[in-house]
């Protein structure tokens, strides 16, 4: 395994995050210092010669890791369970586990989405608030699966049909093993382009943690796959895009219903409505980790796992896991 690595200032990331992200795809990770002044940028492949064409474009340097890399970085990187409501803890491995509650573990790999980076986080809580308002039975489709985080949450909160893309081979086998480890049965992991994704029906949510250049670009696809009704989930928005993503929102066409931020970062929510009969709505901001009270009818009270009146199981048997199917 390798690893491109460039020290970059805020100016820098700026100008040039959307096109490393293009070039790197799931792989790219920004490691920020405390004053947010500078970072360290940084792509995993086990390609060598992709890495060379990052470096030729923004310089920095290559590195090879050492073979027991990965073994070495999940023993240092166990931290704190991610608490998601009151519905959902995520752990970095079995140590963090315990036998009550509601979990999810997902490892640290090399496929983007732990919980840990801010999109995905507030992705994660906006996907929690929305599924107390859904009729039991609801589906949802990922565009951009990464590790799979968003599809096995959305399984836990009791959506039935459950679909994940990504471009990176790497992130659907990583996604597809967090399945097993989880024993997650019925999400269905493909290898696929979101810009020319076509679906057979529609979904209650399409979720997307995409950078803003592509989301920009496949947002009337989204509002295709979208039932009347239904919730965008969108991701991976820099905060310097708010107004371009709020323009293509309304044209996708959208209705925006909130925004949330967390440093540079954004997230929104929308839906699809009959935009000829709607009413005016506010749009509601939030920032930190603040959860504003659900949308529509109220959830189920303490830490049950999923909605009310939900028929879906929070896991299958283990001897589900083990005939999961591959995609």
């Amino acid at each position: 395994m390798f690893v491109w690595r460039k020290r970059a200032s805020a100016r820098w990331l700026a100008a040039n995050e959307s096109e490393v992200r293009q070039m790197a795809g799931n792989q790219l990770a920004i490691i920020e210092t405390g004053s947010g002044k500078t970072a360290t940028v940084e792509v995993a492949d086990a390609s060598l010669r992709r890495l060379e064409r990052v470096r030729g474009r923004f310089g920095g340097r290559i590195v090879m890791l050492p073979r027991d890399w990965l073994r070495n970085f999940l023993h240092l990187s166990a931290g704190k369970p991610l608490k998601v409501g009151k519905r959902l803890r995520i752990v970095r491995n079995q140590a963090n586990l315990k036998a009550s509650g509601c979990t999810l573990i997902i490892p640290a790999g090399a496929a983007f989405g732990t919980g840990e980076h801010g999109t995905t986080e507030m992705s994660l809580r906006l996907l929690e608030r929305i599924s107390r308002t859904l009729t039991p039975g609801w589906s949802l489709i990922d565009l951009g699966a990464g590790t799979g985080i968003l599809a096995l949450a959305a399984k836990r909160f009791g959506a039935e049909k459950v679909s994940a893309i990504d471009l990176d081979p790497i992130a659907i086998s990583t996604a597809k093993e967090n399945a097993r480890l989880n024993k997650t049965c019925h999400v269905e992991f493909r290898l696929g382009d979101v810009r020319t994704v076509t679906a057979a029906e529609k979904f209650d949510v399409v979720s997307a943690n995409l950078f803003s250049d592509l989301l920009i670009e496949i947002l009337p696809r989204v509002a295709q796959m979208l039932r009347d009704g239904g919730f965008a989930i969108l991701s991976g928005i820099l905060r310097s895009q708010e107004g371009d993503l709020r323009r293509a929102v309304r044209d996708a066409p959208l209705r925006l219903l909130e925004i949330r931020r967390r440093g540079k970062w954004m997230a929104l929510l929308a839906s699809k409505t009959n935009l000829t009969t709607r009413k005016r709505a506010r749009t509601l901001t939030v920032s930190g980790d603040f959860d504003p009270p659900a949308l529509g009818r109220r959830g189920p009270p303490g830490g049950s796992c999923r909605p009310k009146n939900s028929p879906m199981p929070l896991s299958r048997p283990t001897r589900c896991a083990s005939r999961a199917r591959a995609g």
